[in-house]
């Protein structure tokens, strides 16, 4: 099905806007075609603050309000706790709490930007989607993710070649307990090496210390950079740089 036929069958509905790069894809095609649109931005202890940053400048390129709700996901126990099904809870959590804004605005339908690369047996908050009636545009019109980054690319968005950010929770091992302080360092250490001119890098807590995953031709950067790379990663008890390079989530 392609998407303005999508479009055509539903000329009214909410989107779950993250900031990145499918769901910004998903709301310009859906203003492109007519259709009304709320956006909605769920800001919690997980989401940088780049990451509304970005979401405001697209729904501004867009001529779009964007809704922002706060939402305290460690006020959860199943989600604080960090266990092996955490995203499920978090994203029942954030789900439920969009699903309520939308209703209160009127709007009957909420979507999301998953796509057709994203894999159902690799994000367990997918069941959610169906448990919710969340529909994902984008994945039922089969558009993959290379599809939209290069139709992102020719409407002139500047999130086209925004690289995948998986949640600050995802930094922390499973079973460790996630706390403000804890993620406000892996937030703080991303942003300081952004500020170096990496990208695309992860910082992961290992043992209370900082394990720096990069692309592979950014790791001679990394340690050409050695003092300020371990300046940015000081709150930690130690820094470590994988040597297994990171393979880009798309």
């Amino acid at each position: 099905m392609p998407l303005d036929a999508f479009f055509a069958s539903h000329p009214k509905f909410a989107v779950a806007f993250s900031g990145g790069a499918d769901s910004a894809y998903l709301l310009w095609a859906a203003v492109r075609a007519g259709c009304q649109i709320a956006a909605y931005y769920v800001k919690s202890p997980f989401q940088p603050a780049f990451e509304l940053e970005d979401a405001q400048r697209l729904a501004e390129q867009l001529d779009l309000p964007l809704r922002v709700l706060e939402l305290d996901v460690l006020s959860d126990p199943q989600v604080a706790a960090n266990p092996a099904d955490r995203c499920y809870h978090c994203k029942r959590l954030l789900f439920t709490r969009l699903l309520q804004a939308a209703q209160e605005d009127g709007y009957s339908l909420l979507c999301d930007g998953t796509n057709a690369s994203d894999r159902a047996d690799d994000r367990p908050g997918m069941r959610v989607l169906a448990e919710l009636g969340i529909r994902s545009p984008l994945r039922e019109c089969e558009i993959t993710k290379a599809q939209l980054r290069e139709l992102s690319r020719q409407a002139g968005l500047f999130t086209h070649n925004k690289p995948a950010y998986a949640c600050l929770a995802t930094r922390i091992p499973t079973g460790t307990p996630l706390t403000s302080e804890l993620l406000g360092k892996v937030e703080r250490a991303e942003a300081a090496l952004a500020h170096l001119g990496f990208r695309d890098f992860r910082v992961r807590v290992f043992a209370g210390a900082a394990r720096l995953q990069l692309p592979e031709e950014q790791m001679p950067q990394a340690l050409a950079l050695r003092g300020q790379v371990q300046g940015a990663l000081q709150e930690f008890n130690g820094a470590l740089l994988d040597l297994q390079p990171r393979k880009s989530e798309g």
